[in-house]
């Protein structure tokens, strides 16, 4: 099967921002292993494997360029030596904090304030690395259109493979899957409650590189390459 790449944000694997986000999905990318769920609340309920199936996919971290398949003649190795030209080039961007919030149905930290530097990366990001990209599938394009689109993210999804771009993107960083909504509100509070001993600001320094060998396996970081700029 054809391998998938993602351009993320991440913290490094020795910092205790990656550290919560990966123990509180269960797996840790850098790795490519399970970890334990912490054992205190909300990770400590019978069902907490199953409500983060999805974060745990993907692993821990922030969207920058979505996943995507490597366009007829690219090979790995463009990308990583495209992601690190790229990078070189980029000053770092620190988001002075993160805060737990609910987004739609599931559960994330994100910017407490909007950050232009970080869109105008995530954006140039978008169009920097789109030449590396297959087309999107026509199954892929079809599940996405199940979810309620506008006019104009469809049109983001037929021109650059993800809807959530530009002026809809919105940086988060995964915490749960879909949750019932009686539950979002206390899972919300309780991951915030665990985040707080560990709130600092973030600095994003590096663009990091998944890899997802197949579509019924997980990302794992594959590259990690400093913003130098």
């Amino acid at each position: 099967m054809t391998a998938r790449y993602a351009i993320y944000a991440a913290p490094a694997p020795d910092d205790p921002l990656w550290r919560f986000g990966s123990s509180i999905i269960g797996y840790d990318a850098a790795s490519a292993r399970d970890l334990p769920f912490p054992d205190a609340a909300p990770c400590n309920a019978p069902d907490w494997r199953a409500l983060t199936d999805d974060p745990r996919r993907y692993g821990f971290h922030g969207t920058l360029k979505a996943p995507f398949s490597l366009a007829d003649g690219a090979s790995e190795a463009d990308l990583l030596e495209a992601v690190m030209v790229f990078a070189d080039r980029r000053p770092a961007v620190t988001l002075p904090r993160l805060e737990v919030v609910t987004l739609k149905s599931f559960v994330a930290l994100v910017p407490a304030e909007p950050s232009e530097g970080l869109s105008a990366l995530a954006a140039d990001c978008v169009r920097g690395f789109d030449a590396l990209r297959a087309p999107m599938s026509a199954a892929d394009r079809e599940r996405r259109l199940k979810s309620p689109l506008t006019e104009r993210q469809i049109g983001h999804l037929d021109a650059w493979g993800y809807p959530y771009i530009f002026e809809d993107f919105r940086y988060h960083m995964t915490l749960t899957g879909s949750l019932p909504e009686e539950r979002r509100e206390p899972v919300r509070a309780a991951l915030a409650a665990a985040y707080q001993p560990i709130a600092a600001p973030f600095r994003l320094d590096a663009l990091v590189v998944f890899r997802q060998a197949a579509r019924d396996q997980r990302f794992a970081i594959l590259g990690r390459f400093p913003c130098e700029g």
